[in-house]
């Protein structure tokens, strides 16, 4: 699977804290996507489920893991691994949520018996594509085009009060690498930035 980040706790991509998984690779490629360094798969980012497992349990040892949340890039876009690793968070945390910039309609139009495993095995998908002119600042929705499906009724309640009571935030995270920015961003972030760096 390629994988370019793992992160823990993440507080702002839904309730709790969560163990943060962003894939590489994307077919999607929306304009002004907050990750457009995932767009492409990385040799040096693949690792296999049997490893990512053996990363995974080492954070929930002796760790608060109330979810996980898997975006990227595009999750689907590695349909097979995707499922693999879903199967296994569910042993760990049932409150699964995967950001999907295919929507629900297209997936289920795929006849994949995987991708419809995964389905029915995770607890929420945020689906559809990336509109940033769209973007309004809406918990959880890079973009209002977006759908907020609750596919496991047992956390209806829990998704139903995070999204009436909760704003968006950014989380900051320091890695080897720099800093990663985490959460729904608003779409003039880039350039709020950019100004701050020039001073």
């Amino acid at each position: 699977m390629n994988i370019a980040r793992i992160l823990y706790p993440v507080k702002t991509l839904g309730p709790g804290n969560r163990v943060g998984i962003w894939v590489c690779g994307c077919p999607r490629r929306c304009r002004g996507c907050a990750n457009p360094e995932l767009w492409e798969r990385r040799p040096e980012f693949e690792i296999t489920v049997d490893r990512l497992r053996e990363v995974i349990s080492g954070i929930a040892a002796g760790r608060q893991i109330d979810g996980f949340t898997v975006s990227g890039g595009e999750p689907m876009a590695q349909p097979e691994d995707l499922g693999a690793l879903v199967r296994y968070l569910g042993t760990v945390s049932e409150d699964i949520l995967v950001y999907s910039g295919f929507e629900y309609g297209e997936l289920m139009k795929q006849d994949s018996e995987i991708i419809r495993s995964v389905l029915t095995s995770i607890a929420v998908l945020i689906d559809g594509r990336y509109v940033e002119k769209l973007n309004k600042d809406i918990i959880l929705r890079g973009s209002e085009n977006q759908n907020v499906i609750i596919l496991n009724e047992r956390f209806r309640a829990k998704y139903e009060n995070y999204l009436e009571i909760t704003r968006n935030q950014i989380q900051n995270f320091t890695t080897a690498d720099g800093v990663v920015s985490v959460g729904i961003h608003n779409k003039d972030f880039k350039s709020k930035i950019r100004s701050k760096i020039r001073g």
